[in-house]
């Protein structure tokens, strides 16, 4: 059990750090054909808490690298998982299903089964190995790491093959779990406060105060006529309009690149630090997003099947804010806060005052060019002087 030993003391070794955990997998395969235990093919799964995500998987095939795929919430059941002896083992919660290939009498009752014995297989075995992360929840009798192994030995798995597999894989689960914790918080930290601010608190920005000032093009954009639709349309389906406006909105700034710091109410802020990309390339992001959000917003009112149409101001507004951690000592959250900021929430609520949909200050008027049209001067918070305001028209189309 030397060899295996050292393959334990490396799988500790990566349970330290922040392994990947498809290349950890295929590693670990390579590895333990080199300790002389004949896997030939292997596959892992496990479950993970994402709003997207429910579950991953690594397989891993002699001379092949190592594929890692995530099945989302939204992917309907395949045949093939439906008839998995994977499938068949987190159902029933048994330590171990086996499948002699070679053995005529051998019960090879899923397709997949067939399929290995037709290409050379002689062994296959599914283990899954159970710890408790009560964060995500399971159909299945436990939750943990699920692995199959198989090989092409003319023998199959030996008894000692078949130990320092067993012995590994607790190993890997010990690692798998780590990773896994690791991962959800990521996610958690980046699904609630977004990646900048859900990184900077993972790194250790946590202290009521904590921040730093920072350059930026803010994007603010306020639902029209959300009290009088929430009337209208009761909690359950107002929550559901409410969840497509903002992903015609805060969906925008995501794909643009920006980053989502809050959702007040049913406003939108967004913003995108100037930071190495430079003044020009996030003011310029940032109407490529107000026209992404105006050609979301226009498809979704083209739809019939939408209760009421969908209506928002959007203001764009540039300079210094405060980034950083605002509350109190025991509820805190990561936001920016400061006179751009403000003005952005003015100048959002003086789309309706001027009839518009968009509206934006001088600095980012300059790089709008011809699209940009004043609307006059406005008494904005923090500014002594009326500040002129613009209207962002829509982009001309290219003649053909």
């Amino acid at each position: 059990m030397a060899e295996i030993d050292g393959i334990e003391d490396w799988m500790i070794g990566q349970a330290l750090g922040t392994p990947d955990m498809a290349t950890m997998f295929g590693e670990m395969c390579v590895r333990l054909r080199q300790c002389n235990v004949p896997v030939d093919r292997a596959m892992l799964a496990w479950s993970t808490l994402h709003p997207l995500i429910e579950a991953e998987l690594a397989f891993w095939e002699s001379g092949n690298a190592v594929q890692h795929e995530q099945i989302t919430h939204t992917e309907e059941e395949t045949e093939d998982w439906l008839q998995s002896p994977v499938r068949a083992v987190l159902i029933s919660g048994e330590p171990l299903l086996r499948r002699r290939l070679t053995n005529a009498n051998a019960p090879l009752e899923f397709p997949l089964l067939q399929r290995l014995s037709d290409t050379g297989y002689t062994d296959y075995m599914v283990m899954p190995t159970s710890f408790e992360i009560p964060a995500i929840p399971s159909e299945f009798a436990s939750t943990g790491i699920v692995v199959s192994w198989a090989t092409r030995d003319k023998d199959g798995f030996s008894d000692d093959a078949l130990t320092a597999i067993q012995y590994i894989q607790k190993r890997l689960a010990l690692a798998a779990r780590a990773t896994i914790e690791g991962q959800i918080s990521k996610t958690i930290a980046e699904t609630y406060l977004g990646k900048i601010a859900g990184n900077k608190v993972l790194n250790g920005q946590i202290r009521h105060g904590d921040g730093q000032t920072i350059d930026a093009v803010i994007y603010f954009s306020d639902m029209r006529s959300s009290t009088a639709i929430a009337e209208l349309l009761g909690p359950d389906a107002y929550l559901s309009y409410l969840n497509t406006y903002f992903e015609a909105t805060a969906g925008a700034v995501l794909d643009q690149g920006g980053e989502v710091l809050d959702f007040i109410g049913d406003a939108v802020l967004g913003v995108f630090p100037i930071g190495a990309q430079g003044l020009e390339t996030a003011i310029r992001t940032a109407l490529a997003t107000a026209d992404d959000s105006r050609e979301r917003l226009k498809a979704l009112n083209a739809d019939p099947s939408l209760a009421h149409p969908l209506k928002a101001g959007i203001a764009l507004s540039v300079g210094s804010v405060m980034f950083g951690n605002i509350g109190v000592a025991h509820r805190l959250t990561f936001s920016v806060i400061g006179q751009t900021v403000h003005a952005a929430a003015r100048i959002e609520s003086l789309t309706k005052t001027v009839g518009t949909d968009v509206l934006m200050t001088e600095d980012i008027a300059r790089l709008a060019g011809q699209r940009a049209q004043p609307v006059g001067s406005f008494e904005l918070s923090g500014f002594t002087d009326p500040q002129p305001l613009f209207a962002l028209n829509a982009p001309t189309p290219l003649r053909s």
